[in-house]
């Protein structure tokens, strides 16, 4: 079987140095943890219709600056010792990048995504090949279900979102599925469509989120939840820094969430600045474009 690793040399200025990070001492207890990451390159990468807030057919992208926006992102994993995989693209599946959306992987246990826009189903059908080819446990979702786009892992549970795209269903199903508790969590601002998109765990004990992208009953089984968690500004949220990717220590995180970046250093984390502006066009981020393989 080949090599499905992605390999290239490192983009220039697509990380920060830990040490020119601000509170990098305070950094030194924050442990990352080596993962696995599913990629898919944005080879045919394009907003062809509108299914949330940010899409605009009319405006056209750049597709060799997505190509660099994402191999820097990919970059950015592998300096910091994470394996990358990928799957091939489809030049008919212009969302297929956002390989977050296709599944969502639990202790090598697979649940698949049927996905709310008809435009977006036949997408889970080439990662669940993948997955199917390397021998894991695949079940196809019966409800709408968008993968980690609303489906969290974190730590003792999963978090799952609903209200606009994974249906209520979905989060009994992938309970029984996988086995561990589901909190089902209810987002209320359109341009917040996935749970992703308004929150990303930090560890196995916390979290950051954007409160007001949640009902108040849902704000405050995060309160209960997460007492000491990181909170971001509407800003932060449109600037895509909710949709990011962290290890235990660094946090991949959208380069125009500034302020952000500086609260989560505060906290001893290392800020790793991505941009990946192209991809906003269609909504999507850095936790959009990176499926964690959970064995």
């Amino acid at each position: 079987m080949p090599d499905s690793r992605v390999s290239a040399p490192a983009v220039p200025g697509s990380a920060v140095p830990d040490s020119a990070v601000p509170g990098a001492a305070a950094s030194d207890r924050r442990v990352p943890s080596p993962r696995r990451y599913l990629v898919c390159e944005p080879r045919y990468f394009a907003v062809r219709y509108a299914i949330n807030p940010w899409m605009r057919p009319d405006r056209p992208v750049d597709v060799l600056r997505a190509l660099d926006q994402w191999q820097a992102l990919v970059d950015a994993y592998r300096d910091r010792g994470h394996t990358v995989e990928r799957v091939a693209p489809l030049p008919a599946l212009p969302d297929m990048v956002f390989a977050a959306n296709a599944a969502a992987v639990v202790g090598g246990r697979v649940l698949g995504s049927l996905f709310r826009a008809p435009e977006r189903r036949p997408e889970s059908l080439p990662y669940a090949a993948w997955f199917k080819a390397r021998g894991y446990d695949v079940r196809p979702a019966e409800s709408v279900c968008e993968g980690e786009g609303d489906l969290v892992p974190a730590g003792r549970w999963i978090l799952a979102g609903t209200g606009f795209r994974t249906a209520p269903e979905a989060h009994r199903e992938a309970q029984e599925f996988f086995g561990v508790p589901v909190i089902g969590l209810t987002l209320v601002d359109p341009y917040f469509y996935h749970l992703d998109t308004a929150l990303f765990v930090l560890d196995d004990e916390n979290v950051c989120y954007y409160p007001e992208a949640f009902t108040p009953g849902s704000r405050e089984v995060l309160a209960r939840l997460y007492p000491d968690a990181v909170t971001a500004t509407r800003a932060d949220a449109l600037a895509f820094g909710l949709n990011s990717v962290c290890d235990g220590r660094h946090v991949f995180l959208a380069a125009g969430a500034r302020a952000l970046a500086g609260r989560l250093a505060e906290r001893g984390y290392v800020p790793v600045p991505v941009d990946l502006s192209e991809f906003h066009k269609a909504g999507g981020g850095i936790k959009c474009c990176t499926q964690e393989i959970r064995s």
